[in-house]
Order: structure tokens, then sequence, then C-alpha cells
């Protein structure tokens, strides 16, 4: 059945570069959009600048322009950033346009007219010198809890603790330099207490059979906030500001102004709402109104980071729901980029530029690859090291994908005058099975990227392989091997247009070049698999890609190494309410072991056969795990807050096997996996080994 789904990424503000930091979820929502329109399903890609906001005002008055010539120049240059990196957007808008203003106006009328909507006396600082209130961001201090200097009015960066911007120690205005005043001020506020029972449902279900609305971490996250033992109470959200302040005046209320976060997610609407001006053929309310949804049987799936999760898991399906929308189908959520392992922050100046690794002249489809190579569909950190990056580029990409053309395609052009003969179908047969199978298809449907490349490379080894042992290069050497030679050639260029059509979704301009070499109309995921059929003619072939240099890197490292020191980036923060994460504490070192003591640990690659909660168990996994031996081993694991036991089936881990078998209540636990965590970071990361590694290989 042909789907319809409507599908958005993150809105980026509207006050500063693209860095790869943004990248990495657009990058994954851009795949996923490919992958469904290759199987024949109807999507349409929104997004939009975030464009409303006190540090877009002060950061247009600091440039002496208007906000609105800012946001139309940045709109621009996000526009390019994206197009170069292959993220295609049917329709790329502002928040600040008649649209939004119009959504906007809409949810606060509907609220209000529900009863969601209340006036109430807030005391906040006040910026004497600028005339302004505050937002949190803008205020600094010293942290109420450890003392750091310098910490804004939301969190420390220094111990992780959050508080009120009033309990800062000699607080400032970051803005003038000044000690902010107490002042009151009347705001209206939505009430998201009352929004609480009907959350706890959505957060918890799902879209569809099989389809949860919120990945389990985020869902377990929400259970937390939203658990009526959790000894908290869902605070109701003020969604307004004073003047002076860029964004739209509320109705009816002089001075007042929408908070960006309010006007911020109605963008995917507006959006949409504008593309549907531009094609008649959209019908915006079969995608946005709750009954005409649910019977055109359309799907919304947000894109988004996870330090966004709380808005878009609590404020914006209750603002959806009681103001009569259809709400979300789908929560997608990335993580962080790291680079070597470092969180990147924008409050800190830690960010590598998008244009940056264009001005280098490295590849944006590498950076895609990369990035769809560390992705897996959870909530999980992307680290982007650049010797990896280095490795598995020149290793998967040129020494194995494009390796195969280019050792296979001379000979067609030059002794068979382009044309293809009948293939090997022996040789075939591992990509016919994997075809009929499905196996990648439905890794890509999950975005779970890692592991459907991690099987294209399988099949990349196989193809490959197929060309060592049947050695084109000497045949071409003697008499009377001319059809052998044409038909491992011809079978060759089959295998690689089977691994181009899996890397489409990922590397869409490369192998835009595979299908003009090949001569054949743009690939799809549809139908059942055919070769390239014998007289079939290709043409010239042109080299794809070439190696990566480290040299590269070192000068891209060095362009943006004034971003990577400190920084103070107020003005180019939104000020949002909800705390960012806490950079990671240190470990503490542990003592000192000799290579003996290490030898003692059997670490293995273990392949996941099978998953499963287990009953009475909050926190246990039970998992079953082949490294290579008779029979898999059960292994008992407390990573069931990190990880849905379907996600887990296949993927690849490291295990301690020869740890004591420890007798729970629950059966034998044979052995341990690994897995990383921080006490100053929520979160469980389960350890994966780079690709090519299989079961039961020791680890040393």
């Amino acid at each position: 059945m042909s789907r319809k789904i409507l599908v958005t990424s993150a809105l980026p503000y509207a006050n500063g570069d693209i860095h790869l930091g943004h990248l990495v979820g657009y990058i994954q929502a851009d795949i996923w959009v490919r992958f469904q329109r290759m199987r024949g399903h109807t999507v349409f890609y929104v997004c939009a600048d975030d464009a409303h906001g006190t540090p877009i005002m002060l950061r247009a008055e600091k440039e002496g322009i208007t906000p609105e010539a800012l946001i139309q120049r940045v709109h621009g240059e996000h526009k390019r950033d994206f197009n170069d990196f292959g993220v295609v957007f049917d329709n790329y808008h502002s928040t600040h346009s008649p649209e939004n203003r119009a959504y906007a106006e809409d949810f606060y009328t509907r609220l209000k007219a529900a009863g969601l909507i209340e006036t109430r006396a807030i005391e906040q600082f006040y910026d004497p010198v600028k005339e302004m209130f505050l937002p949190d961001r803008f205020i600094k201090g010293e942290c109420p809890k450890c003392g750091a200097a310098d910490q804004y009015g939301d969190n420390c960066e220094a111990c992780g603790a959050a508080y009120a911007p009033t309990d800062l120690k000699n607080p400032r205005s970051a803005v003038s330099g000044v000690t902010p005043e107490l002042r009151t001020s009347e705001h209206f506020f939505f009430k998201l207490s009352h929004c609480a029972d009907f959350l706890r449902v959505w957060t918890a279900s799902e879209s569809r059979p099989g389809v949860r609305r919120l990945p389990i971490e985020a869902a377990n996250k929400m259970r937390e906030w939203l658990g009526r033992d959790a000894g908290r109470e869902l605070a109701d959200w003020d969604i307004s500001r004073d003047a002076p302040y860029f964004g739209f005046e509320i109705p009816d209320a002089p001075g007042k102004y929408f908070y960006v976060w309010l006007d911020a997610p109605i963008g995917y609407l507006a959006s949409f709402k504008n593309l549907a001006h531009k094609n008649a053929s959209i019908s915006v309310e079969n995608y946005t109104d709750a009954s005409k949804a649910a019977e055109s049987q359309t799907e919304m799936v947000h894109f988004i980071g996870k330090d966004i999760l709380y808005f878009h898991a609590l404020f914006w399906p209750a603002m959806l729901e009681f103001a009569g929308y259809r709400t979300p189908s789908q929560l997608c959520v990335n993580g962080f980029l790291t680079i070597d392992g470092a969180k990147m922050s924008k409050s800190r100046g830690t960010f590598i530029n998008a244009r940056s690794w264009l001005d280098q002249k490295l590849n944006p489809e590498a950076l895609r690859y990369y990035f769809a190579s560390k992705s897996n569909g959870s909530m999980e950190d992307v680290d982007l090291n650049f010797d990896d990056l280095i490795a598995r580029i020149n290793s998967d990409l040129v020494g194995k994908f494009i390796n195969i053309a280019s050792r296979c395609a001379g000979f067609i052009e030059k002794r068979f005058d382009g044309k293809l003969t009948a293939i090997d179908d022996a040789a075939a047969q591992a990509f016919i099975e994997t075809w009929k199978e499905g196996s990648i298809s439905a890794a890509f449907d999950m975005r779970d990227y890692s592991r459907a490349l991690r099987e294209i490379m399988r099949l990349a080894d196989h193809a490959n392989q197929y060309i060592n042992d049947k050695k084109p290069w000497e045949l071409a050497k003697h008499e009377g091997k001319e059809e052998e030679l044409h038909r491992v050639c011809s079978t060759a260029l089959t295998l690689f247009r089977d691994l181009a059509r899996y890397l489409k979704p990922v590397l869409p301009a490369m192998v835009s070049q595979v299908e003009d070499f090949l001569g054949i109309p743009p690939l799809d995921w549809q139908g059942a698999w055919q070769p390239l059929p014998a007289g079939h003619r290709v043409n010239h072939y042109n080299h794809l890609m070439t190696r990566i240099e480290r040299a590269r890197i070192d000068a891209l490292i060095e362009a943006n190494r004034a971003t990577l020191a400190p920084t103070d980036s107020t003005a180019a923060t939104k000020g949002s309410s909800v705390n960012p994460s806490a950079q990671p504490a240190a470990a503490e070192s542990s003592p000192t072991i000799n290579i003996d003591d290490f030898a003692k640990v059997d670490l293995r690659i273990a392949r996941i056969v099978e998953a499963s909660h287990v009953e009475g168990a909050e926190k246990l996994l039970r998992l079953q795990l082949d490294i290579g031996e008779e029979k898999p081993r059960q292994v008992f694991a407390g990573i069931k807050s990190a990880y849905a036991p379907e996600a887990l089936v296949g993927r690849l881990t490291v295990m301690v096997a020869n740890l004591a078998p420890r007798k729970m209540k629950f059966g034998l636990s044979e052995g341990m996996v690994l897995a990383a965590s921080n006490p100053a970071t929520p979160g469980i990361y389960l350890l994966s080994p780079d690709s090519g590694a299989v079961a039961g290989m020791r680890i040393k």
C-alpha cells in the first residue's frame, strides 16, 4: 500500500551558519525521504528557518540592519548549504511568514476557547539600559550550586545544575553588562498541566502497528516526566514575551508577543501550506486536520534532535490535540554530533561550519556516507572521528564500491564496444537473495542506516571477491578467453548496479553519475530483481570519487581553529527554556594494569540474534548472542531504558566471553555486553564494532 507522508526537519535558527552538527539530523531525514520515494510512496519534505526571538533582534541591531534583512540573508545561506550537501526540501520557508502568523493566531484562538490560556503576573530580570526583559540565556552570573563564574541563567555548564535565573549569584545582563532588576509583568500561559493525561497516553502509543510515536528511549524519558509517581507536576508553559521582541504580536494584547517556541513548530504546517499555494494538487487538510488525516491515512513524521525533544513530545502534541489538529505519527530523534568523543556545543563555539567542508574541496557525500554509517535509528550521539572517516570512505566507497566499476568498465568499452552480455547467475545469487528477503530495505525503513551499509558492504566484498577470483585482467591477456572476460565484466557491472541502487538514498549525486554511465533510468526500489540485459550498452566510465587525504582534513581543522576555542556566543542561542545536556564529566582514572592482566579478558564480537523483555525486570533485556559457537549464549543486560528489543536484533556488539556464568532468578547469564555511560550525561550507549567485523572475532 502506498504511503502518504509529510516529513519535516527541525527548523535551524536564522541567526548563524549551518555546521556539521546540524547536518546529522538533516542527512538522516533526507536519506529516509529518498528511500521512501524509491519505494513508490508519496512524500512531501518541508522545512523553514526559525526566524523569531531576542537573539535575532539583537544581532540585527548590532549589524545595523533590520531583523527582516538579517533573516532573508541567512535564509539564502541555509538553503544553499543544505542543497550542497544533497538535503533537498520540497519547500524551504520561514516562520516569519503570513502562513505562520495565521496558524499561530488560529492555535491561540482555539486553545483560548478551550480554556487552556490564562494570564499570570511573573517576576523576571529586566535590563534598565536596553529597556527589555531578559531571556534566561541573556543573564549570566555565578552558579548557585558550585559557584562557577560566567554561567547562564538556566543551567551551569560546569556542574550541570539546573536553576531559575533568579537563583544566580551576582547576575548581570549579557546584553549591556549591567545588573538586571526584578520587575513584574503579565504573561500568557498555556495550561500544559491540564494535558498530562493525554500526554501519558500519547507518548506511549503507536501510530500504526509496530510503529511507536516516540523512540523507546524518548518514551521512557517522557514516562519519568509524566508518571503519576514522578514527584513533580507538569508545569504550565509561558508562551508570551514582552516588547521589544521580534515575532508576532498576540491578538488583542498590545506589546505582548508569541514566544519563539510557540510559533517555531507551527512553521512545519506553515511551510507545507506555502508549498500547497504552489501546488494545487496538495490537500493540506488531509495531512493536518485530525479527522481528515485519519480518513486519508496520511502520516506526519518529524525529524528532530534530542535537545528539543521536550518541545516536540510535550508542548507540540498538546497544542495540536487541543486545538483540533492531528498529532505527529512519529518523532525520529537523533543524538548530538561529537568530534573525537567531545560534544559539539554552539555556546562554546566548538562547531565546524558546513561551508568550510566544501571550501576545502571535501566531497559532501563522503560526510553523508559517514554519518549514515554511524546512524542506527536511535538517539545515540554520532561521533566524528576524522581518521575513522578517512579509512571508512577510502575503504568502503573507493576501495570496494567504486573499485568494481573501475576494474571492469574499461574492458567492456574497449573490447566489446560498450555492450554487455549475459551474466553469471551463480555469482549474482547472493544479491538476488538479499533483494528478495528485503533486509536492507527494512534497515533503511527503521533508519538503521549503519546496519544497511554493513550489509551493502558485505555484498560489495562478495562482488570484489568474484572479480579477484576471475581475474579479468588475466583473462584479457589470453586468446580464447573473450567470452569469459565479457561475462565476468558484465556480471560485475550488474552487481555494481545493485550496490548503486542500495546506496542511492545515501549518495544521490554519485548514483546519478552511475545511472548515466550505465545508461539506465533512475533506480528505484520496486519490482523483481533483473540483470542488466545482454546487448545493453553502457557509456564511458568517469571516475566517481578520489580518496580523502589527511592533509585536507588538517586544512579543515585549521580553517575552523578559531571556532574551536571557547567563545561567548550568547547572541547565537535562542534562549530555550529547556536545559541543554551537561558536558560529560571526565572519567576517573583506574589503577594501571599490565598486558597480561588485559589478556585474561576474552572480548569477542557478538551478533544479537534475539532480544526480548524480561518479565518482572525493570532494567533488563534478555539477549541471545552469537559469538561463533555451536549455539548462542544467553546474557541479561541492563539496557532496557535505552533500547527497544526489536532494534537490537542483527546488531553487532562487544561481549566479555570468559566472564563466569551468573545464576539469576530469570535464568543463567553467560557473559556480559559492553556499554558506555556517564553520571553527568544520562544515557546508555552499547558498543559496536567497525564495518567488516563478524561474530566470534577476538578483540585484542
